[in-house]
This record gives structure tokens, C-alpha cells and sequence, in this order.
């Protein structure tokens, strides 16, 4: 048998990758349309991307698995975005917050049939329900560390219970983002995004002192 040759490896990639790009484009389209992705079959999904089912289970294990791939850059990005909030920053953490949120918000409507298929699936499919746990968790563990640290300078209280505001503030936020969406037509995003993030700032990151801490905050 010949050996394998770079140029070979490289265009099998190459097709490899075109595939599965092609495979997810026709998910995320068909969840756009407003299909619901239980009602969306293997095989519709083939006959919409134009691919057979052999070549369909060579890249992918499952339907579930074309939407966790689908939503994985999505997830990455959301949780670059987190990572790069700072607190200490200079600015008022409030605004900052706001204008995270109007982007978070904004990336979330560009993506809804995407992130409403991850939630409806998440209920029934171990896979992606583990996915989105793990999403969830992410920017909880980021948020967690941003909190600790501001505890750490004294600009925090310590009064606050950090992993508990943490995923409060994180799960409970994911939660009020998709039904703002759900119900609103966009027109309140600057709204709500601005109270969501003061009630993050104040709720959290600068949350009154209670007396016996003394004054720590500037």
C-alpha cells in the first residue's frame, strides 16, 4: 500500500472540513427557519445537506453531536468575551457591565434558533444537557474568580458569599436573557442590559459594607 502523502492528508482535511462546515450551516439554517430541532431527523438533515449517511457518521456520532460542534465556537466566544470584563477596569463596573450584556444579548439574538435548540435538547439529551452544563459552569468558574479577586483587594465585601452569588448571578442570568428574547422585539435591550448589569454591580461587586467590616470601599 502507498504511503500517504502530505499533499493527500491535506486535501482529505480539507474536504473533511468542508463537511462538517456544511453539515452544521444546514442545521443552524433549518433552526432558524424556526424548526425545532426535535422535529429535525437525521435524515432530513442528509437530504438538506446533500450528504449520505456514511459520510454523515464519519463525522459525526449523532444529530446531537452536529449541534454541540454547532455551538461550541458560539460557547468560546461568549466565554472570551466574560474573561475579558474587568472590574478594575477605571470605568463604572455598572456601564461596563451594561455594554457586556448589550453584546451578550445581541450575539444571543444573531444565534436564537441555535441556543434555543442547546436548551430545548438539553432536557432530554445527556450529551448536549452535559454541554450546556459545562457552558454554564464556564463563565460560572470566570465569574467566580473575579469576585474572589475583588474580595481579595477590599473592594468586595466579604460578607458575600462568592460561590453563591456566582452561580446565581451567572445561572440566573442566563435564564432571564433567553425569556427577554423570547418576549421582547428587541426595542429593550439597552434596558434591560443596564439593569441586569446594575443589579450584578450592586447585587455583587459592590454591595453595601456592613458596619463591623469598616469603610473598604473607595
Amino acid at each position: 500500500m502507498r504511503p500517504v502523502t502530505r499533499r493527500q492528508a491535506d486535501s482529505y482535511a480539507a474536504r473533511s472540513a468542508a463537511t462538517r462546515t456544511q453539515v452544521t450551516s444546514t442545521l443552524e439554517r433549518l433552526l432558524d427557519s424556526g424548526t425545532a430541532f426535535s422535529d429535525i431527523s437525521v435524515q432530513k438533515l442528509l437530504e438538506e445537506a446533500g450528504v449520505s449517511r456514511a459520510t454523515f457518521y464519519a463525522h459525526f456520532q449523532s444529530k446531537s453531536d452536529v449541534l454541540v460542534r454547532l455551538t461550541d465556537g458560539l460557547r468560546e466566544s461568549l466565554l472570551t468575551l466574560a474573561r475579558q470584563w474587568d472590574p478594575a477596569a477605571g470605568e463604572d463596573g455598572a456601564d461596563r457591565f451594561a455594554r457586556f450584556f448589550e453584546e451578550v444579548i445581541r450575539i444571543h439574538r444573531a444565534h436564537h434558533g441555535v441556543i434555543t435548540a442547546v436548551r430545548e435538547a438539553a432536557s432530554y439529551d445527556s450529551a448536549v444537557g452535559d454541554f450546556y452544563t459545562a457552558n454554564l459552569e464556564g463563565f460560572e468558574e470566570t465569574t467566580l474568580r473575579s469576585v474572589l479577586s475583588e474580595q481579595a483587594a477590599g473592594t468586595t465585601t466579604t460578607d458575600l458569599d462568592a460561590v453563591s452569588a456566582s452561580r446565581i448571578i451567572v445561572w440566573g442570568g442566563a435564564q432571564a436573557i433567553a425569556h427577554h428574547i423570547q418576549v421582547d422585539d428587541g426595542s429593550r435591550d439597552a434596558a434591560f442590559a443596564r439593569e441586569l448589569a446594575r443589579i450584578w454591580w450592586y447585587g455583587a461587586y459592590r454591595r453595601p459594607i456592613p458596619a463591623e467590616e469598616g469603610p473598604k470601599l473607595g
